[in-house]
């Protein structure tokens, strides 16, 4: 049972022992062994290469587990990885990333890189973090991630030691006797010593570590934010935030008897705290269906009878596969599922009844960045579910709305339901230390401990906290984080480029794609086609690449010429949903889009004949955004 219903179980949980009191594990590594003493038995992790209901799977039992931690740990000690040492790793899913993510952060600091960026991209991230050690995968068949890396590691020469995990042993006969003669050739061109990773930990002692480990709250992991850039920040976290996450996790939801099914990759906070933390401290079974997830072949076709395979009881989800869920039939016994857990990205409501009526789930929607070691608030899942929520925060949590200047001063606090911006203050905020370098912790912090999000929201008078709009300008793709200004430095490299102006557009599976506007320099002749083409091949992250791109004759600007973005985000509101209801034959156009102090952005429609509200809630509740009546609206 959920030890929070409301506002008020919140508070007096607190007030009934101090934080302190809740567990004892002082590391990821205590953590893991404790849950091994009460339930080492049980499956820990479990990984298909293929997603097929009947395909290979592997899974580790918790004990099992911990004696690859152990090993992995020992060998990453062997190499020279101390406590204050980074190892990085480039990893799609599988059992070796869950091993790699909870043996670093036991040796050294462990730093997961996103396998999908460019090579200089994560070539920037193992230079900026000083990586000593990198965990990838080895040359396998229809994977360029070898080869990627290795030219990563080019860019960055601090790397002494390279990992190799093959994902051969996944497969089997004969697809698996194929893959020597079908493997890549190896690209050897750099300093770092190459080492298969099985034999690598085979040679060390799995029952004990060899080191002792520190009984300081160190930092244990560093997280690279977005990057869509070639200098990211990254985010450090101490062992008391993951832990914490655990705790949240378990005195929520898990236990050692539930199976979550987590197709999210082990590189971003979700799936590395709220999922993999929490069936740490709980010993609780996770479920990876290949290794891209969600992206992997067949998962969506195969995702209910994979459920059913393995007796998941939650179901770990982002809005956009959520979407694409709803694309496939229930084809299989999903009785055992419990709830499902949705994060990273707000979920339009249409989509949240949607699904809560087609599967019979009720659905879990809460908030957390890789800035507070990920979990801030959740709708409570024995309590009242505010849909457009995202929930309480966790106890021991503590979230102010503020007005503050640039420098963290505070010029007020927001009254119930007023906006401002969302500040936080938790055993995972790494107050004056969020990211590595110094000089970008400046004026992070309100009233010196709470963290600023950039979001922006409101707290109703249930203490419920409303999300409703963001100060920074990140584009959130299906709950990645692209920065607009590697889209708008690509374009501004065009000679016939003034202006750039890159924001999010409302979309229906991603809930937003890049979209970017541009002013051309006199006399210009360039077009939207020639232009876009550029973008293609000037960005090199795939997911930041411009799905549609405007020539303007005049950028809006701001006062002292800056681009002004939320008049270019009402321009794509309105097309996008102009484009909505012409598909579905809808007598009725955007008139205008305000600004609503609790809604944020709001479509005002025009109607040019009958219709009725179901319809439009049809045609535009896939959406995040709201609309309202033009008679209604203001102006």
């Amino acid at each position: 049972m959920s030890i929070v219903v409301n506002l008020a179980d919140k508070i007096e949980y607190e007030t009934a022992a101090p934080m302190d009191d809740r567990w004892t594990a002082r590391t990821v590594y205590e953590m893991l062994a404790q849950t091994v003493a009460r339930s080492g038995n049980r499956p820990a992790v479990s990984f298909q290469i293929k997603s097929g209901p009947k395909d290979k799977k592997e899974t580790l039992t918790w004990a099992e587990f911990q004696t690859q931690v152990t090993r992995t740990a020992n060998y990453l000690r062997s190499i020279g990885i101390g406590e204050a040492d980074v190892v990085a790793y480039v990893l799609p899913n599988c059992n070796e990333t869950a091993i790699t993510l909870a043996a670093g952060a036991t040796a050294g600091i462990v730093s997961p890189v996103n396998p999908l960026l460019s090579a200089a991209q994560i070539g920037a991230i193992l230079a900026e973090t000083g990586a000593k050690a990198v965990v990838t995968l080895a040359p396998f068949p229809k994977s360029d991630l070898s080869a990627k890396v290795s030219e990563a590691l080019r860019l960055a020469p601090g790397v002494q030691t390279l990992i190799e995990v093959d994902l051969r042993h996944y497969l089997t006969p004969p697809v698996s006797w194929l893959v020597p003669l079908l493997r890549p050739k190896p690209d050897r061109d750099h300093r770092a010593k190459v080492v298969d990773f099985a034999t690598a930990i085979a040679g060390q002692p799995g029952d004990a570590l060899t080191f002792e480990e520190s009984d300081d709250d160190r930092i244990c992991t560093y997280f690279h934010t977005g990057g869509t850039t070639g200098m990211p920040k990254v985010a450090q976290h101490r062992h008391s935030g993951i832990i914490y996450n655990g705790w949240c996790g378990k005195s929520y939801l898990f236990s050692d008897q539930d199976v979550l099914m987590c197709p999210l990759p082990l590189f971003h906070v979700l799936a590395a705290y709220p999922v993999f933390a929490s069936c740490l401290f709980s010993g609780a079974h996770m479920v990876m269906p290949t290794p891209a997830g969600y992206r992997g072949d067949g998962v969506f076709d195969n995702f209910w009878k994979l459920i059913e395979r393995y007796g998941a009881t939650f179901m770990i989800t982002v809005p956009t596969a959520a979407a694409a869920l709803m694309q496939r039939p229930v084809d299989a016994d999903v009785s055992t599922l419990r709830y499902a857990v949705s994060g990273s990205a707000p979920l339009p409501v249409e989509l949240f009844k949607r699904f809560e009526a087609e599967t019979g789930l009720k659905i879990l929607e809460g908030y957390g960045m890789t800035e507070t070691t990920c979990l801030i608030s959740i709708n409570p899942p024995e309590g009242e579910r505010k849909i457009g929520s995202v929930g309480l925060p966790f106890p021991y949590t503590d979230i102010r709305i503020l007005d503050c200047g640039a420098d963290g001063a505070i010029h007020k606090e927001c009254g119930v339901d007023e906006i401002g911006e969302i500040c936080v203050v938790n055993p995972g905020v790494n107050v004056g230390a969020t990211y590595t370098e110094p000089e970008k912790n400046t004026g992070l912090y309100a009233d010196g401990s709470y963290l600023r999000t950039g979001d922006l929201g409101r707290i109703d008078a249930d203490g419920y906290l409303w999300i409703t709009g963001r100060a920074k300008d990140l584009i959130i793709r299906g709950g990645h984080n692209i920065d607009p200004a590697t889209i708008e430095e690509a374009l501004m490299a065009h000679p016939d480029v003034s202006f750039a102006g890159a924001i999010g557009q409302p979309d229906a599976h991603s809930g937003e794609l890049p979209a970017v506007y541009v002013e051309l320099r006199a006399a210009a002749s360039v077009d939207e086609a020639a232009l876009m083409k550029f973008a293609q091949d000037n960005i090199g992250e795939r997911a930041a690449q411009p799905k549609h791109l405007e020539i303007l004759d005049e950028m809006p600007k701001t006062a002292v010429g800056k681009v002004f973005k939320p008049a270019l985000r009402k321009k794509a509101i309105t097309r996008i949903f102009d484009a909505a209801l012409a598909e579905a034959e809808l007598p009725i156009v955007v008139d205008h889009v305000f600004e609503d102090k609790r809604r944020g952005l709001v479509a005002a429609l025009k109607k040019t004949g009958e219709v009725d509200d179901n319809a439009v809630n049809e045609a535009l509740g896939v959406f995040a955004r709201p609309w309202i009546w033009n008679d209604h609206a203001k102006r």
